[in-house]
């Protein structure tokens, strides 16, 4: 038994060691900076050392469960140009965070019978269809699922980040960039992210519902939800409410970049994210079909990017805690210490719990 007990230890203190030196090689000095940094049991430290390592301003909030308030905060800047301090209940561009909310657009529908899961993107747009590879083999589980095998739009070179498609042409401009092009893979043979799969998940909801799939989302989710500051996409009234958003390097604010896609449209502030994540992960959003059915099409958290926003919806089951970070500075950097922080944040977390649970007895 000791003997088995050294080698549980030397083995924990060698992956201890490779975790490290991995770290230390690969990682940028700043990362490594908070990666090694003392473990605080204050969450507001860890989001002043993101913004000291180069992240102009980030936004936390924390829904930790346990009969606990949800707690939110802010470092940094909302605007580099002004010096306005960041607030916590700013609106921002949560990208790719939004796919949470048009996977459970989809659920409903399907499990009201409007769309068929298992049915072709073929039956569902044949004109759009006639010049995607595959497209009678591609069922909408696939598509949410990014097991198309189609190509990712804006992976291809003629798609710009600094000037997305207009909203009228949006769905046409970036099909156009996919048409016609090899599969990656067999349909449900592999997974390969692709926004272009949520770009068409939108085109058939519309098309199902006979209204826009961003009014469905408002009746049946944000407005039971009591989500008033979440919208489908950017707009001009939004602007004066919106963080701004920087590439890590340069000083030029992105925020008026407005991408209409339904693969990352959607503007939220990071309490609305949460009580969304939150629903949608303890049975208060769907129904109990419906959760059944989300569960096997999709996962339970996500992360987003657009230039000069980074946007973090993660639900950490074992401990039941939300945690929703927003950060105005894109980048791999940013990126990395985005994720080092959320790791600290759950620790900090943990650690609260362990000496509450102390202080009982």
């Amino acid at each position: 038994m000791a003997m088995q007990r050294r080698t549980v230890n030397a083995l924990r203190i060698l992956a201890l060691v490779v975790v490290v030196s991995s770290i230390a090689l690969f990682a940028p000095v700043n990362a490594l900076f908070i990666y090694l940094a003392p473990q605080s049991d204050d969450v507001q430290t860890e989001l002043d050392r993101a913004i000291d390592s180069g992240i102009a301003g980030m936004i936390v909030y924390v829904d930790a469960g346990k009969n606990t308030l949800p707690q939110s905060y802010a470092a940094g800047l909302h605007n580099k140009h002004t010096q306005q301090p960041a607030k916590a209940d700013a609106l921002f561009k949560i990208a790719s965070v939004s796919k949470l909310y048009v996977a459970a657009a989809v659920t409903r529908l399907a499990a009201n019978g409007q769309l068929d899961p298992d049915a072709s993107l073929l039956e569902y747009l044949p004109q759009q269809a006639a010049r995607i590879t595959n497209a009678g083999y591609i069922t909408l589980r696939m598509l949410v699922q990014h097991r198309s095998g189609i190509a990712n739009y804006t992976d291809d070179p003629a798609f710009n980040w600094f000037a997305p498609f207009a909203e009228a042409s949006v769905t046409e401009q970036s099909l156009a960039l996919i048409y016609d092009k090899p599969a990656l893979f067999e349909p449900g043979t592999d997974y390969a992210y692709s926004n272009t799969n949520y770009l068409l998940l939108g085109r058939i909801m519309d098309k199902a519902l006979g209204y826009s799939y961003r009014d469905y989302i408002h009746n049946e989710f944000l407005q039971p939800l009591g989500l008033r500051q979440t919208f489908g996409g950017l707009s001009e009234p939004l602007l004066p409410s919106l963080m701004s958003g920087y590439v890590s390097g340069y000083d030029d604010d992105l925020k008026h970049l407005a991408f209409m896609s339904p693969a990352g449209a959607m503007v939220a502030t990071a309490e609305d994210v949460a009580v969304f994540l939150r629903a949608l992960n303890d049975g208060s959003l769907l129904t109990e079909d419906e959760q059944e059915l989300y569960n096997s099409l999709y996962v339970n958290s996500h992360d987003g990017w657009l230039p000069g926003y980074l946007s973090f919806a993660r639900y950490d089951e074992p401990s039941n805690t939300v945690v929703v970070i927003f950060a105005s500075t894109s980048g791999d950097d940013p990126w990395l210490i985005c994720d080092i922080i959320y790791r600290r944040i759950l620790k900090t977390l943990d650690q609260r719990g362990q000496t509450a649970s102390a202080g009982q007895y």
